[in-house]
């Protein structure tokens, strides 16, 4: 048996992930999460697990139909539940109960 790499089930992608776990791709983000884990150490960031309060707070966020994405709910959750700035370039994080900062380019 060659492992879960040589699944036949799984796609030619995810089959290709699993066999170099040192990258991700998700749509056109190509990221070395080793190289993102050593700038998180240098740069003195906290990475920030996801605690009881959070998900609290998730549940509290209101519901947007054109804003459906969980991992952005998560994130602004977070951010509103440690009190921090969120900053990010989503045009729909202004309309989150959140400290938000916006990244985009020019603003």
């Amino acid at each position: 048996m060659g492992g879960l790499a040589d699944d036949e089930r799984l796609g030619l992608q995810v089959r290709a992930l699993i066999a170099d776990p040192g990258k991700v791709r998700i749509g056109k983000l190509v990221a070395d999460v080793r190289e993102i884990a050593e700038a998180i150490e240098r740069e003195g960031f906290t990475l920030l697990d996801i605690r009881a309060g959070h998900l609290v707070t998730l549940g509290g966020l209101p519901l947007h139909p054109d804003h459906r994405d969980p991992f952005d709910h998560l994130l602004i959750a977070q951010a509103i539940a440690e009190d921090a700035a969120f900053v990010c370039a989503d045009r729909h994080a202004p309309r989150y109960k959140v400290r938000f900062v916006g990244a985009s380019p020019g603003g």
